[in-house]
């Protein structure tokens, strides 16, 4: 028997709410069967992994959970590491693996491993290939279509030409072909893509080396905008901009919603950034998991479907996109608590961050 789920409702959205409640029979004694979770997560290159999602999955499984396990790692950006993170977790029994795949396709194999040996696998974030069980996330192409119309937006507001490039993501992530495909949505036939670029790993520096490269193929003065499919991208695109002398810079677009994006956004550097609200993808993510590792239905905490690369639909969750400018920063993140004002406005930034009204 399964050790039981305190009492606890975690809400996802203002419409869903996942519940996991136990029957009240109490947890079984001793340590051996106790729900044991294993979160992998990709990197610590984007910032979120490490300083928001893993604190909060850990806080949200304990709070559906408190007899369960978490055991935390990290792969750096290694598939050949997140592989052998996840083969010592089926080797070692977990109830659950709660996976942000580094490379979807090359973890397909040992997600069939986990399968095989009734473990089951959630998809956290990013849709991973294989028989996983259970799927929470954003809805992927709403970001790209978010940041399309911001961009063209942004773009028609300056009375500037129509000439963009594309920073795009890591193609072999689900994630950043759905955000391009949104994206693309929005932006074909409106524009005139100059250059586009599909960037390993989401490498702040590779998408400044691109952007380097593009400035110096179309003239600093020939880029009207910039689609960066999250900020570490629009980092170092901004970053050569500058370095190129490029001036005025022009809208740049991003994801993820970075301490250092929105200091950029109130700079007047970069002009958006799309906010995916991390407890409540933590809520519901953690929900799943603990269900999971429970063997319960996950049906009862996923109101969504998502197909596989199996073919096969699974439980998922679906949440909605926020997009940020300098005018909603104070009703978004700040309002939930993700910084404060203080934590985005600098010395360096006060006379900005006063014309904003983050005061």
């Amino acid at each position: 028997m399964k050790a039981c789920v305190r009492g606890a409702v975690v809400a996802v959205t203002a419409a869903v709410a996942l519940a996991a409640c136990g029957d009240g029979g109490g947890s079984d004694s001793g340590g051996g069967n106790r729900p044991r979770i294993g979160v992998l997560l990709p990197d610590s290159t984007t910032a979120r992994w490490e300083t928001n999602d893993r604190p909060m999955l850990n806080r949200q499984i304990k709070a559906l959970c408190a007899d369960c396990e978490v055991e935390h790692a990290n792969a750096k950006n290694d598939v050949a590491i997140q592989q052998a993170q996840m083969e010592s977790m089926i080797a070692d029994g977990v109830d659950a693996i709660l996976l942000v795949a580094v490379d979807s396709k090359s973890l397909r194999p040992t997600v069939a491993k986990a399968d095989e040996a009734g473990i089951p696998v959630i998809a956290y974030d990013r849709l991973a290939e294989g028989p996983i069980s259970g799927y929470a996330s954003f809805d992927g192409e709403e970001v790209g279509r978010l940041q399309g119309r911001a961009l063209l937006r942004a773009m028609s507001d300056g009375a500037m030409g129509d000439r963009i490039v594309m920073m795009n993501g890591d193609p072999s992530d689900p994630n950043a072909v759905s955000f391009k495909k949104g994206a693309l949505s929005e932006l074909e036939g409106k524009v005139e893509i100059s250059k586009e670029y599909d960037t390993r790993q989401w490498r702040t520096e590779v998408a400044n080396m691109n952007m380097s490269g593009a400035i110096s193929a179309l003239g600093p003065g020939n880029i009207d905008g910039v689609y960066a499919a999250n900020d570490g991208l629009a980092a170092g695109s901004i970053t050569a901009l500058k370095a190129n002398k490029v001036h005025p810079l022009p809208p740049v677009t991003g994801q993820d919603a970075e301490l250092g994006a929105l200091r950029r956004i109130v700079a007047g550097e970069q002009y958006m950034t799309v906010y995916k609200p991390f407890d409540p993808e933590a809520s519901a993510g953690a929900a799943l998991a603990v269900a999971a590792a429970r063997g319960e239905s996950l049906d009862r905490v996923a109101p969504d479907r998502v197909r596989t690369s199996t073919g096969s639909t699974v439980p998922a969750v679906l949440l909605t996109p926020i997009t940020i400018t300098v005018d909603t920063i104070d009703d978004t993140v700040v309002k939930d608590g993700v910084y404060t004002i203080q934590q985005i406005c600098t010395p360096q930034l006060d006379a900005a961050c006063a014309r904003a009204g983050l005061t």
